[in-house]
């Protein structure tokens, strides 16, 4: 393989992408599959185009294992736009839903869909910094809410559900966005899963929806067109002009991940990579992460010195040594490794050894 001279990314993202991918991306760049032109300049009206997205969504159903009544969508928006979308799509019957509060995102989501409709957060780690994922069950839920929606992954406090809540008949939405294909889960458990591509899935721009059909067409009439996912269904997410380059590199991406094993053989790599540095963090001295572990993320691995001083020193000369984007996010602080699928084990390695030079010359 190239030497591109690349360093190790440890953005949250936009983050690492499959070389792989990214190499075969720059092959078809000017002249996609003899087309003569490039994916960014087609029309996605084209039969080649039509392709790239079919086959992306035939390539996801079969990493995840989608069965024909849920729907698969590429829309744009991101999970902002997720956010009011799910609400203003499932709040059908009571107009209630509840909300299980892990960190900024959950708390984004619950106060955009308090816009609509009677929601209610059900459980919250707010009181203990968000480092931990509350247990629910069924009883905690209210048996007339429309949907019961939680964050499978966060990414900010490097927490993730290591259990899927019981909804009995209430649909479950999750945000998957910074752990989606990073591990393998039952789909038909959800009502609606959604997940932001760029964190495992390619560059910013297109937001992935895997909704159940019946779960579709009770939008209100008063609901802008674009916001309403039955729309996106019936044109086979083409309603409108979609982000068609970062459809096309999800799609390489998805191919990718079927020609290496698919997600069962992400997850074991994933897995290794975190065990590696969450067991490197906890001998260590100086490295504490505050997460519970039952509740540890495999995606984003939070850790603090104490000194905030010293956790930029750490931040700066990390980036000098090729790992870059080690910082926490600005509400918190400390420093924080996303490791998603692209991140090669290679890159952990080096980043515990530096980790090791750093705590032997900083005692």
């Amino acid at each position: 393989m190239t030497n591109y001279n690349r360093v190790y990314n440890f953005s949250a993202g936009p983050s690492m992408l499959p070389i792989e991918v990214l190499e075969k991306v720059q092959k078809e760049l000017l002249n996609y599959e003899g087309s003569g032109q490039s994916v960014m300049e087609m029309s996605h009206r084209s039969k080649e185009f039509k392709k790239i997205a079919e086959d992306a969504e035939a390539n996801l159903r079969k990493l995840l294992n989608i069965p024909k009544n849920y729907k698969v969508l590429f829309v744009q928006g991101g999970g902002t736009l997720q956010f009011s979308m799910v609400a203003l799509n499932l709040l059908r019957n009571s107009k209630k839903a509840d909300y299980v509060l892990t960190g900024t995102w959950a708390k984004k989501a619950y106060k955009e869909a308090a816009k609509f409709g009677d929601i209610k957060v059900v459980a919250s780690s707010e009181e203990d910094t968000f480092t931990y994922v509350p247990k629910i069950k069924k009883e905690d839920i209210r048996p007339d809410a429309d949907y019961v929606y939680i964050t499978d992954n966060n990414t900010i406090y490097g927490t993730a559900y290591n259990y899927v809540p019981e909804t009995g008949d209430i649909p479950l939405v999750a945000d998957m966005s910074s752990n989606f294909l990073s591990r393998e889960f039952d789909i038909t458990k959800f009502g609606l899963v959604w997940a932001g591509a760029q964190k495992n899935v390619g560059p910013a721009g297109v937001t992935i929806v895997i909704v159940r059909e019946d779960l579709l067409g009770h939008a209100d009439a008063s609901v802008p067109t674009y916001l309403d996912y039955k729309v996106h269904v019936d044109n086979d997410s083409m309603y409108n002009t979609p982000p068609c380059f970062s459809l096309y590199v999800a799609g390489e991406v998805f191919k990718h991940l079927l020609e290496t094993g698919g997600v069962a053989a992400k997850q074991k790599a994933n897995e290794e990579k975190a065990a590696l540095l969450y067991d490197y963090i906890d001998s260590s001295e100086m490295f504490k992460c505050p997460v519970a572990k039952e509740d540890r993320s495999l995606m984003n691995v939070v850790f603090v010195t104490g000194d905030a001083d010293l956790d930029k020193k750490f931040v700066a000369e990390a980036k000098e040594a090729g790992m870059v984007n080690l910082n926490g996010h600005r509400s918190i602080g400390g420093m924080r490794a996303s490791i998603y699928n692209a991140m090669p084990k290679e890159g952990v390695e080096t980043l515990i050894a530096f980790m090791k030079k750093f705590e032997a010359e900083n005692k």
